[in-house]
């Protein structure tokens, strides 16, 4: 990997991190559906600028169903569904949870499509990641209900199926317009979902602190940056960051907002790291291309 490739990795581990955190803050003081529309309209002011410049929106016209399919499955329901969970648990909890999300698109693919015969490794993989996340959960639920648990396995269902879709019908498009619209699309639907939950006093310095810094850096900057990433090292080592960022989310979660973090969390991730990588690990056939499926373009 290039020292520019390096710097970028480091970087999106970073960023992608704190989202967790960000979000735990602001639903402090803003109902869910707010964030939502606060992050979007202000990711999508910045980005659609960007995309119209490069022509990248007009080619989504003939895909508009599925873009907004993307935009529902990969944005609008999951920021949402975090936002409600994060009211009752830690936004460490939040972030190793999520770190199970290869191994529900392994038992998406598994049991869709042309459902391929679970082999015996990715089969211990889905096995020791599962007991990873009972590991993570154990007793580290803190007197919450099990609703944000339910939330938070949506949340990781959408970002499992979300780039199912990108990749099966919007794979040849290109990505800056496709982010950028299903931001925009997401601002203009949760408009009128937010103003029945419109806060009665203007929010804290903290919370529009974290607003932005979930609008700016951690949706306009990070898909940049991830693009550029991408460019660099390709899309299948681009991935890698997220088994990172979860880290990094449970690291800021116990360092600014005092959250707990347990053994069983310690060996829980542990668990679904090494799950996930058995899991995804592909076997290539004999001539087979090693060629990721995405379109790095």
């Amino acid at each position: 990997m290039s020292r520019r490739g390096a710097l970028l990795f480091a970087a999106m581990c970073v960023i992608w991190g704190i989202p967790y955190l960000l979000i735990r803050v602001a639903v402090e003081e803003l109902s869910p559906a707010m964030l939502v529309l606060a992050r979007t309209t202000v990711a999508a002011l910045l980005l659609l600028p960007f995309a119209a410049y490069r022509r990248e929106l007009r080619p989504l016209l003939p895909y508009w169903l599925p873009v907004l399919a993307f935009a529902a499955i990969e944005i609008a329901v999951p920021w949402v569904l975090l936002g409600a969970a994060e009211q009752e648990i830690s936004s460490s909890l939040t972030g190793l949870l999520l770190a199970a999300v290869p191994i529900v698109g392994v038992m998406i693919a598994r049991t869709t499509g042309a459902r391929e015969r679970l082999g015996l490794q990715s089969g211990i993989g889905l096995l020791v990641g599962l007991i990873g996340v009972a590991a993570i959960v154990g007793l580290n639920l803190e007197g919450a209900s099990a609703v944000p648990l339910a939330e938070i396995g949506l949340v990781a269902v959408c970002y499992a199926v979300g780039p199912v879709i990108l990749q099966r019908w919007l794979s040849g498009l290109p990505a800056l317009g496709v982010i950028a619209a299903s931001l925009g699309v997401t601002a203009v639907v949760f408009a009128p979902i937010a103003a029945l939950s419109v806060p009665e006093q203007v929010p804290s310095g903290k919370v529009v602190g974290s607003v932005l810094g979930l609008a700016v850096v951690c949706t306009a900057v990070a898909f940049l940056l991830f693009f550029a990433l991408i460019a660099e090292v390709g899309p299948v080592r681009a991935t890698v960051i997220t088994y990172v960022n979860p880290a990094v989310a449970a690291v800021l979660g116990v360092a600014l907002l005092d959250e707990r973090f347990t053994p069983g969390m310690g060996v829980g991730f542990a668990l679904v790291l090494v799950g996930s990588m058995f899991a995804t690990r592909r076997r290539v056939e004999p001539g087979e291309s090693h060629a990721p499926a995405l379109d790095s373009s």
